[in-house]
């Protein structure tokens, strides 16, 4: 007899220094039922304690690993580029898909962040109705199609 498999819920890791941003982002994903456990840093050095498990993470329980993580790219201390390069560049965490959430266009940034092993790369809309047309489109591809490696705690 065959057993169907249900696909874990993805933790979502959403890396922004801006608090609007982070609400928005938030609001958004909930307008489109997209109702999976979220956890919020806001900059690279905290992304990377949350993901190594430094600090004031060192709970798993507080820090579960995220399936997919939404990363800006300008923030202080450690900003979204070095952040990437860390990531990718880590044998625990390499596997983990990054997109790439920010208000820049530039060539570069995006030339980049591709170079560096980000998944994906989106412009921030200006309108929140724009934001949930694109969180839509996010969810849908990332939590309804994608398989999502799962990780070891």
């Amino acid at each position: 007899m065959e057993t169907i498999s249900k696909k874990k819920p993805v933790v979502l890791l959403i890396a922004d220094d801006d608090e609007e941003d982070r609400e928005m982002t938030q609001q958004a994903l909930q307008e489109n039922f997209i109702l999976n456990e979220i956890h919020f840093v806001e900059d690279g050095v905290e992304l990377l304690d949350y993901l190594l498990r430094r600090g004031t993470y060192e709970d798993p329980k507080l820090s579960p690993k995220p399936g997919l993580i939404l990363l800006d790219l300008n923030m202080p201390r450690m900003d979204g580029r070095e952040a990437l390069e860390q990531i990718k560049s880590h044998p625990e965490l390499c596997n983990i898909p990054v997109i790439i959430l920010t208000t820049s266009h530039a060539e570069e940034d995006i030339l980049r962040s591709y170079d560096l092993g980000v998944n994906c790369f989106i412009t921030k809309p200006v309108t929140f109705r724009d934001f949930i047309e694109v969180t839509k489109s996010l969810g849908q591809y990332w939590f309804e199609i994608v398989q999502i490696p799962v990780l070891p705690e």
